[in-house]
């Protein structure tokens, strides 16, 4: 397969996993609360794939996500784009700058973006003047909607990572610094 032909089968993956996340969200997740709160699936799906892409789809990814979002939900239109862009790119920038291979890093990076996404919603919304009461009840929110969305970022990313993984160019840094450990290298700290 040539160069252009797995960037679009990439983007192609990447467009039909957003547009089935956002229906899945607002159809089925956003009517089962769990301990009082929703599930957002729509912040996870677009720091995972920043993570897995870079930063330039992940960015993409997010002001689309976010844009499908608000003109679903009938919102203030481009709230939810500029929080997702700044997570998307932000995910895909740690890829790019520190390649995260830790086994917790789709529950750190998820809870981080859950994090991002509530309360940068909330700060902007107040900033815009809409009349919502500012209390600990908003905090609660913010606290069970991380919490929530941190319990479901594993199998979310297990299921984001099979869906792009085959159409994900080869990355040659990773592949080499793997094969050195596997084939008896050295450590980078021995090399001292």
């Amino acid at each position: 397969m040539t160069g252009s032909g797995t960037s679009a089968s990439l983007l192609l993956r990447v467009a039909a996993l957003s547009v089935i996340c956002v229906f899945f969200q607002i159809g089925v997740v956003s009517e089962v609360p769990v301990f009082g709160v929703n599930v957002d699936l729509s912040p996870l799906v677009v720091v995972f794939v920043g993570l897995l892409c870079g930063s330039m789809l992940g960015a993409v990814t997010g002001f689309a996500v976010g844009l499908l979002v608000d003109l679903a939900l009938v919102q203030t239109l481009g709230v939810t784009s500029l929080i997702f862009t700044l997570i998307g790119y932000w995910s895909g920038r740690l890829r790019e700058l520190r390649d995260p291979q830790a086994a917790l890093t789709p529950l750190l990076v998820g809870a981080s973006a859950s994090a991002v996404a509530l309360v940068g919603y909330s700060l902007i919304e107040f900033m815009l003047g809409v009349d919502a009461p500012v209390s600990l009840e908003l905090l609660r929110q913010i606290v069970l909607g991380v919490v929530v969305n941190s319990i479901v970022a594993l199998p979310l990313w297990a299921i984001v990572r099979r869906a792009l993984d085959s159409a994900l160019p080869e990355d040659p840094r990773r592949r080499r610094r793997r094969r050195a450990y596997t084939t008896g290298g050295l450590s980078p700290l021995s090399r001292a």
